[in-house]
């Protein structure tokens, strides 16, 4: 969390490997990003980042189960069955898997997207606003289910939200401003958030 231009695009950008730091290091497990060439960093991201925006980026020619299985189509990996059901049912979209993205509701698509993202069995998620269009009901749905994703899958998220509600669903909020960490919350509530953003926000 943070202001307007604190860095925290660039802060998913770079854990991502989307960009190159201009200093300091960046590591997903073992393995350290800048070094590696781009095609290096494709693979990767495909096979061990899965990413859920704001925005879904469901492609509407294709239905929900297509647009869920289509990073595993585009590394050539077979669908594992058992997972993609598992995934698809925590995500309640058994029913919807022949719908086009339209047919959907904006927490039905955002849903789709998750599941997207968990398809590959990814180690990390990144998360760039993912309840900023929802309603209140829809966004809690969404943040349960990244909730789950860590603490029942063993999926990492990283998160950027503006939302104290939305923050208060993760272990540990870090916050920036101009670029740097200024705090962190363990276990955070919506309150103890607000406040630290308020004083945040006033430097």
């Amino acid at each position: 969390m943070g202001p307007s231009g604190s860095g925290k695009s660039t802060f998913l950008h770079c854990a991502a490997g989307l960009d190159r730091p201009t200093s300091g290091e960046v590591w997903l497990g073992e393995t350290e990003l800048s070094g590696l060439s781009e095609n290096r960093l494709t693979r990767l991201r495909r096979e061990r980042v899965g990413f859920v925006f704001q925005a879904y980026n469901l492609l509407s020619a294709l239905t929900v189960q297509d647009n869920i299985t289509m990073p595993l189509r585009l590394s050539g990996t077979p669908v594992d069955q058992e997972w993609a059901e598992h995934v698809v049912e925590r995500v309640g979209l058994a029913e919807r898997l022949h719908h086009r993205p339209a047919e959907l509701s904006g927490g039905q698509q955002q849903r789709a997207a998750i599941a997207r993202a968990l398809i590959t069995r990814p180690e990390l998620v990144l998360a760039d606003e993912p309840t900023g269009a929802l309603d209140s009901r829809s966004g809690a749905q969404v943040l349960s289910l990244l909730q789950e994703s860590a603490e029942n899958l063993g999926r990492t998220v990283l998160m950027v939200t503006h939302d104290p509600v939305a923050a208060s669903y993760a272990q540990n909020v870090l916050f920036l401003a101009d670029g740097e960490l200024v705090d962190a919350i363990e276990a955070p509530t919506p309150a103890v958030v607000s406040e630290r953003m308020s004083g945040i926000g006033g430097r």
